[in-house]
């Protein structure tokens, strides 16, 4: 991974978690103002969870892509591919 990739990765990494920062403070905030507004009693976990969920996917589809399928396992997949296939190329 040279300097440029290495940046990248730095970057990717401060975003995904500054994303997920802010949806912990959204969560915490969009179920909380419902406990205080209807009580514990009468409390619902569909107000607003709509948008969490649509989010949390998008969050989850960005750690998947950042944390598995990063640089080393692209290079790994391209060499795997690249031993399956050992004819010369014809051109």
């Amino acid at each position: 991974m040279d300097y440029n990739q290495a940046q990248q990765r730095v970057s990717d990494l401060k975003k995904f978690y500054k994303n997920l920062l802010w949806f912990g403070i959204v969560a915490f905030i969009i179920y909380f103002d419902d406990i205080f507004e209807k009580g514990i009693l009468h409390f619902s976990e569909w107000n607003g969870s709509i948008i969490l969920m649509i989010w949390g996917i998008i969050l989850t589809v960005k750690a998947v892509k950042l944390f598995l399928l990063d640089s080393q396992w692209e290079k790994n997949v391209i060499e795997k591919e690249m031993r399956k296939s050992k004819e010369p190329i014809k051109f």
